[in-house]
């Protein structure tokens, strides 16, 4: 077992012959047909690899196996993290809460601050208004936070509990002690049974500007507000704002959060940059919006672009054709020529590609990931002449189907190439043995189906469990494309060194000189 004096790592620790006596011990507990005969685990296992159970996988319907998404509350998370000393105020579950921690923590390899009201059996029956009272109190007494944003689990939303009037109601009966009656409590509902992480993103950020928003209605400013969306590489919020500024504009970015999960060593502070509140409060009177994500903010941008009547639109920067279209409608909006810098980075950019182009012309590709994701990386394979085989997306809203299917019919290979939405990661099994591919691209969660496929795993996508660092890389921008290009083709390289490394029998290939 294991002892202080030397801690051994799960991988080796559960080899031991005491650990190895426990698992062959719980054999007898495994019950079911055939579930302890190997026989019939390898027969079935074999018929899960057919055409046959193909058509009845896709025909699923009653459940999902390894889903492809996350629920409301994570994406009402990142926006609230995405504004200064703000802290996120879950109402309902304490469990819930800690998912949501856990999971971009162990995305992140950050802390990731998040409070919840601990709602439990009374508060599923009476409603949660005393979690909400004491939560608010103790949240602004404990942590001092200039603003707390509040989203809601299943249990909050299956009761029905009313979040203004809880809101309104812990402010009157505080007396202003720690919630004065202006302090800033921005709130959303986000019902975990409904959409996705992307849909809590969407909600809580268009109920954060227009309820910061409210009455300040004023002059307005040459000034562009971007918004990233569930943007989950740290460096391709940097890179985007290193693109606005290399036009001088004047902007603000809605919901930045690229410092607070990514802190230099040192003293721990719980919030860490973030859109100032005070021009959270002023980005109506800006001239136009650029949502760089348009499936995670439909329901924002029909505000911005109904109400407000801004200018600028959606714009997705990723790859080369992204970025072009990202830079020019920049200009359009500054009135300025595009800066030498940004040409000068292109023609690297295009340079890099026309190296690589022989490497990923042809390969077969299988995807998964948010819309927005999957829009920019399969437009920026097809740049490459490569052919995106499979494009799954669990959490695809309406219209984004058809966008796919456009841009994959830019594709001489048109034919050979599907989309799958609504579909998991269980669904992308049968296809992956059905209609193989060269390489998949996706989350952690790819893993698996690496291992059970023997389908090379590039990973890029969100989240990112079991390999650390490439949140800090961008894959938006010319840098971002640059970025996508390396780990992609060195991928397809070190297969290459793989099937051509037997002495005299396939070491036919090397790309070296000596």
């Amino acid at each position: 077992m294991q002892n202080a004096e030397q801690i051994v790592n799960g991988q080796k620790l559960f080899q031991k012959p005491e650990y190895q006596e426990v698992l062959a011990n719980k054999k007898q507990f495994e019950g079911g047909m055939g579930a302890i005969n190997p026989a019939k685990v390898q027969e079935i296992a074999e018929w899960t690899k057919s055409w046959d159970y193909r058509e009845k996988n896709l025909a699923r319907e009653a459940i999902t196996v390894n889903p492809v998404k996350a629920c409301q509350p994570l994406g009402a998370v990142m926006v609230a993290l995405g504004f200064e000393d703000t802290m996120p105020y879950v109402h309902g579950s304490h469990g819930c809460v800690a998912y949501f921690r856990s999971y971009f923590t162990r995305h992140f390899k950050e802390p990731t601050p998040c409070v919840s009201d601990s709602m439990t059996e009374d508060a599923a029956v009476f409603g949660g208004l005393a979690n909400m009272k004491d939560g608010l109190k103790n949240c602004a007494a404990i942590y001092k936070p200039k603003m707390i944003m509040v989203s809601t689990t299943c249990m909050a939303e299956v009761i029905g509990d009313d979040l203004y009037a809880f809101i309104e109601g812990a402010k009157d009966e505080d007396g202003g002690e720690f919630l004065p009656r202006e302090y800033p409590v921005p709130y959303a509902h986000t019902p975990s049974f409904v959409g996705s992480h992307i849909t809590g993103y969407d909600n809580m950020m268009q109920a954060t500007m227009q309820q910061l928003t409210e009455g300040n209605e004023g002059e307005k400013k040459e000034r562009i507000n971007i918004i990233p969306g569930f943007e989950t590489y740290i460096g391709s919020i940097r890179s985007v704002k290193a693109i606005v500024e290399s036009f001088g504009a004047n902007y603000i970015m809605l919901g930045d959060h690229s410092d607070q999960w990514d802190m230099p060593a040192g003293e721990y502070h719980m919030f860490a940059g973030g859109t100032k509140i005070e021009d959270a409060k002023d980005c109506m009177n800006s001239t136009a919006t650029i949502s760089l994500q348009k499936y995670a903010t439909v329901k924002t941008m029909k505000m911005v672009q109904k109400r407000w009547k801004h200018k600028g639109g959606f714009s997705n920067p990723v790859g080369l054709k992204g970025t072009d279209e990202f830079v020019m409608k920049l200009a359009e909006l500054t009135g300025k020529e595009v800066p030498a810098k940004l040409k000068t980075e292109r023609g690297r950019l295009v340079d890099a590609m026309q190296d690589s182009y022989p490497y990923m012309h042809g390969k077969k590709f299988a995807i998964w990931g948010d819309p927005d994701f999957l829009i920019g990386v399969v437009g920026f394979l097809l740049e490459m002449g490569a052919e995106p085989t499979h494009v799954l997306c669990h959490n695809a809203p309406s219209g984004w189907e058809e966008e796919m299917r456009a841009l994959l019919d830019t594709s001489p290979a048109k034919d050979s190439l599907h989309v799958w939405a609504g579909k998991d990661l269980w669904h992308m099994r049968s296809l992956l043995f059905t209609e193989p591919v060269d390489f998949m691209i996706g989350n952690s969660y790819g893993k698996e189906l690496m291992r059970d496929t023997g389908t090379p795993l590039i990973y890029i996508g969100f989240p990112i469990f079991d390999r650390h660092h490439l949140h800090r890389y961008s894959i938006s921008g010319y840098d971002g494309a640059l970025n996508l290009l390396t780990w992609i083709t060195n991928k397809v390289l070190d297969q290459l060194d793989e099937e051509t490394k037997g002495i005299a029998s396939t070491d036919y290939f090397f790309d070296l000189v000596r």
